[in-house]
């Protein structure tokens, strides 16, 4: 059985890329589905698979008769530009491959917040969660992967509890904060727009919302999902619809949606920034897919950042979590070298079984011919010291014809191993 974790993350490719490959949260059990199909089509399929798609990474795991590293990386390559209708020579050069305990320890890295853009952000674990949640409902994970992502997500946990991994992050929403506080001294005067209603745009708002600014205002496309995040802030709410009239009132926009297109296109940041009579306007563009077409960057007076631009500002403060990092990977090393142990013991399973197995036949084979002795009235010692006998020939059988047929280092190897596996405690 071979472990696998092939994909791209924040590190290995940018926003522009990333958005390409991502996959919406509703689609994943279609595209885990897809992708064992694909995978199936050529020779040493894997038997299981998740993905993991977020704003940083997508991700294939999976485990089976894989085949080599390098054959894997394209077969995945190709899958994702087959799915997504993208060149294969774009996708490839950004790919990595983790085979075996390397991919067991990069899932427990990443649940734990160590391969995050974020160090230690708490986010990813749910994400994952939700990838898993898909990936079982489609029949995508079998024995292993189920193990390696229960034993994940109990790492996570360990992790969380017991280091100060989360304690001195930045995350991406006060970022954005600081950022703002670039362009505008103050964010007391100024008017917030949060575009979307998930968890990181709560975020968000919980930030900025501590700045006390002039107002806060969330768009979504479902109203009411919109009114009770904003009443959290004692802030109002509009219609996603509404914010080709609304979006030059706006000082500040924050915008994360599992939109897969552009929401805010080029055309309609023109108009709000004639609109404002060139007054700046501060953009953070969480999402992935992005929610901003990239063309708003461009404009004078616009102040637009993405996921990839808040990176710089978020590893601020990394001397301070050194020492968490350090016990967290001690703490995942541990882990996964007792997950691999695990592999180990369930690879010889099958050999387990058929010995048992054999032995059973052996076993019914002499008991059988027992009972056909007492039933013609045999003596009961000579029938017993018979099957003890007709057992331990057969039982002894193979061992012996090996070594008689074993030559030179083999036969050193078998004389020294046989009398191991035949001691018995006295």
């Amino acid at each position: 059985m071979h472990l696998l974790a092939v994909g791209l993350n924040h590190t290995t490719a940018p926003v522009s890329l990333r958005e390409k490959v991502a996959f919406p949260l509703d689609s994943l059990g279609q595209a885990v589905a897809a992708a064992r199909s694909w995978f199936g089509e050529t020779e040493g399929a894997p038997s299981e698979a998740a993905i993991l798609s977020t704003c940083n990474r997508t991700e294939l795991y999976a485990a089976g008769a894989l085949s080599g590293v390098d054959e894997a990386i394209d077969k995945t390559a190709h899958f994702l530009a087959d799915y997504h209708r993208l060149p294969y020579a774009e996708l490839r050069p950004f790919l990595y491959a983790l085979p075996q305990d390397n991919a067991v320890r990069h899932a427990f890295r990443v649940a734990s917040g160590l391969d995050s853009m974020v160090l230690g952000e708490p986010q990813i674990l749910g994400q994952m969660k939700d990838a898993v949640r898909h990936a079982e409902a489609v029949g995508g994970l079998g024995t292993y992967l189920h193990q390696m992502f229960q034993r994940t997500f109990a790492v996570a946990k360990e992790v969380r509890t017991t280091t100060d991994i989360g304690a001195h992050s930045v995350s991406m929403a006060a970022a954005a904060v600081r950022l703002s506080q670039r362009i505008f001294d103050t964010l007391t005067g100024q008017h917030v727009l949060f575009i979307g209603a998930g968890e990181m745009i709560e975020l968000c708002a919980t930030h900025f919302a501590a700045q006390n600014p002039k107002s806060l205002t969330v768009a979504n496309r479902t109203l009411a999902r919109g009114e009770t995040l904003a009443h959290r802030f004692s802030g109002t709410a509009i219609c996603l619809a509404d914010l080709p009239s609304q979006l030059a009132k706006f000082d500040i926009v924050i915008s994360c949606t599992a939109s897969s297109l552009p929401i805010i296109g080029l055309g309609l940041v023109e108009r709000a920034v004639k609109e404002r009579r060139r007054k700046p306007i501060f953009m953070v563009d969480l999402a992935v897919p992005r929610d901003i077409e990239e063309e708003v960057g461009r404009l004078d007076d616009v102040f637009l950042y993405t996921v990839d631009d808040l990176g710089a500002v978020v590893q601020t403060g990394m001397e301070n979590r050194q020492a968490a990092v350090s016990q967290a990977e001690t703490i995942i090393e541990t882990r996964v070298q007792s997950f691999m142990h695990w592999i180990d013991n369930r690879a010889v399973v099958p050999v387990i079984q058929e010995l048992h197995e054999t032995g059973e036949h052996l076993r019914t084979a002499e008991l059988e011919r027992a009972r056909k002795m007492l039933a013609r009235g045999d003596d009961v010692d000579a029938v017993l010291e018979a099957l003890s006998k007709g057992l331990t020939a057969k039982f002894l059988h193979g061992s012996q014809q090996a070594l008689h047929h074993a030559q030179g280092d083999e036969r050193a190897r078998l004389a020294t191993l046989l009398p191991q596996l035949f001691r018995t405690r006295r």
